[in-house]
């Protein structure tokens, strides 16, 4: 990477606020909410997105509840391609396909529409953090069972230190920041 790229990331890292204990006693809780408020670098996040995505082949993206959607439904719109929410239980009036998994917090159930996409689409997912991965690969899941095609998934940020990336080890995964 180019010097220019490093000071930006640094930049972009220095945003991101870290609220100790939250949401329990002994987390370390990385908060973007400073780093999308600041208009100038939202949109150097997104422009860091599309020019990762912008040449590739992909029909749909699908966004993880929550703050997936910020950035899924920012960069659909960009590049004009379709937008599917993965939404916890009981949120998505449709048809549905669920899987539950265990996340950092507790044990958890994603939904998404049965007719979110068409068989073979290529679909890329993204969310704001990669964690530990169970999010993650509940959503890749809920893709496949919908029979698309996942492309990659992507992350602004990913939390080295709780092993997500290698859990996710069978699928391609991008993140714009990297903490331990």
């Amino acid at each position: 990477m180019t010097f220019l790229l490093q000071s930006t990331l640094c930049r972009l890292k220095e945003k991101v606020r870290d609220i100790p204990d939250f949401p329990k006693k002994g987390v370390l809780f990385r908060d973007i909410t400073p780093l999308i408020g600041d208009g100038q670098f939202f949109r150097l996040v997104m422009m860091i997105f599309l020019e990762r995505y912008q040449r590739r082949k992909i029909d749909k993206i699908a966004a993880i509840d929550a703050r997936g959607f910020i950035f899924a439904g920012a960069l659909a719109h960009i590049l004009g391609i379709g937008l599917i929410p993965i939404r916890k239980k009981g949120k998505l009036p449709y048809q549905t396909f669920e899987t539950q998994y265990a996340s950092e917090y507790g044990l958890n159930t994603l939904t998404i529409h049965r007719d979110a996409m068409r068989k073979g689409e290529q679909v890329l997912i993204l969310d704001d953090v990669l964690a530990t991965g169970g999010t993650a690969e509940a959503a890749a899941k809920l893709v496949e069972s919908c029979g698309g095609s996942l492309v990659e998934l992507g992350f602004l940020m990913e939390l080295r230190g709780l092993k997500g990336k290698e859990r996710l080890s069978r699928y391609p995964v991008y993140s714009i920041l990297q903490f331990p």
